[in-house]
């Protein structure tokens, strides 16, 4: 009976996914607003926190590895424990005079445990289960991951954001949110030590010189193809305005009217952005998969380019007109996120199309690499240019840093057929 129960995907799958999101939110999202909150300038905020990108930029270089040393049940439930505990430095940390720069270095723990998570947990899921419970359980998967994004970014920043009100003490606030969520997740890990599968096919792989060639042999296959140029600019430009404009979105909910911000405090953001935004950015796509698998990923490509960059303009607007109506902001932001995540959905499955063939994971794996390349760099700097700028010029800036992904998707070539969803075969 126990053994059962220990195997049921069930049991499992929802809660390793759930804590698959966490340290990415932390470190992609709650930084942001963390710091915003702590007085740090935007030119730092996107410079430092950009750089937290590093670890999944690489992860295609050290994933090899995971193969070779121990099995994927051990890294997925080691680095559980090493999350774990960053999160609760991390929240020990906030009284602290150099809290910026301590929780930085502990953010980079964080976010390189949690690059090498992904690689685990994802190879793990696919040795536990078999392939047709795989296919069945990816929805699953993608809900979870979501329900993380909204308790991380809602739920405790609305927390967080409440306790400041009562007490008057950021760091304090951020100390209970943060230890909440350092328990939640340690919790996780004991979790998983005691109900994970041990599926026979979970074990290392040392294969010597052979393994070191066919290492270098899977790189070189990818960037020898023909259309490589196309694929390295398709990739890199898709989400270059998204790239700067999601450093800046939180500052700008935040700061004061006279700076040019909406002046929402940090449990409206929490509302606003992260469970408001959240909630329309799954819904988005969610239906952006089902439209590319009506029509196919050629024909959906155009609308779906147009779904993630014209949304933009709602940022113009927000900041020219500055109205502090929760209800005109939460639409504003529901747009944009329902827009993204829709049209998303196309980058997503071009990156699986290029990745088809011998070495589909590994391909996979470089380009989830470049794609968080082509967030990292122009992230790095989006803060300094709002600053010189102000932010309705910014925002103005943004939609001009779309046209380059207009360009690539008129060059980049598409199977007609590839992504539609075969039809059902009649009796």
């Amino acid at each position: 009976m126990q053994k059962a129960s220990v195997n049921n995907p069930w049991s499992w799958i929802p809660s390793l996914y759930f804590g698959q999101a966490i340290p990415y939110v932390v470190v992609m999202a709650l930084s942001v607003i963390i710091y915003k909150d702590f007085g740090v300038s935007n030119d730092d905020i996107a410079f430092y926190t950009s750089w937290l990108y590093l670890p999944w930029v690489i992860k295609p270089l050290w994933s090899p590895f995971i193969d070779m040393f121990r099995t994927k049940r051990w890294w997925t439930v080691s680095m559980q424990f090493i999350i774990g505990a960053a999160l609760a430095s991390v929240a020990l940390t906030t009284p602290l005079p150099g809290f910026f720069q301590i929780s930085l270095a502990i953010l980079w723990l964080m976010a390189f445990s949690s690059a090498t998570h992904d690689i685990a947990a994802d190879g793990f899921y696919m040795l536990a289960l078999p392939q047709d419970q795989q296919a069945s359980f990816v929805g699953v998967r993608s809900t979870f991951y979501r329900l993380a994004n909204i308790a991380g970014q809602g739920g405790l920043v609305y927390l967080a954001g409440k306790i400041t009100e009562r007490t008057g003490d950021k760091a304090f606030a951020w100390t209970i949110s943060l230890s909440i969520l350092a328990l939640i997740f340690l919790s996780l890990w004991v979790y998983h030590s005691f109900i994970l599968p041990r599926p026979e096919s979970d074990r290392k792989v040392i294969q010597g010189d052979h393994y070191i060639k066919e290492y270098f042999a899977t790189f070189g296959a990818f960037f020898a193809r023909k259309d490589i140029l196309l694929v390295l600019g398709f990739i890199l430009t898709f989400r270059l305005g998204e790239s700067q404009l999601i450093k800046m979105v939180v500052p700008f909910l935040r700061d004061p009217l006279a700076k040019g911000g909406l002046g929402l405090s940090t449990a409206q953001v929490g509302l606003v952005y992260g469970t408001v935004g959240v909630l329309f950015l799954t819904l988005g796509g969610l239906l952006g998969g089902y439209f590319i698998s009506r029509v196919g990923l050629k024909r959906a490509l155009w609308p779906m380019v147009f779904a993630v960059h014209v949304p933009d303009l709602m940022f113009v607007a927000l900041s020219a007109y500055m109205s502090q109506d929760i209800v005109v902001i939460s639409a504003g932001i529901a747009l944009e996120q329902f827009g993204y995540g829709f049209g998303f959905a196309a980058l997503l499955l071009y990156m699986i199309m290029v990745a088809d063939g011998v070495h589909k994971t590994a391909h996979y794996a470089i380009c989830t690499g470049l794609m968080a390349m082509g967030m990292m760099i122009p992230g790095m700097y989006s803060g300094r240019v709002q600053e010189y700028l102000g932010y309705h010029q910014f925002f103005i800036y943004i939609c001009a840093m779309t046209l380059p992904a207009f360009l690539m998707a008129a060059l980049v070539k598409i199977d007609p057929e590839f992504g539609k969803k075969a039809p059902a075969s009649s009796a």
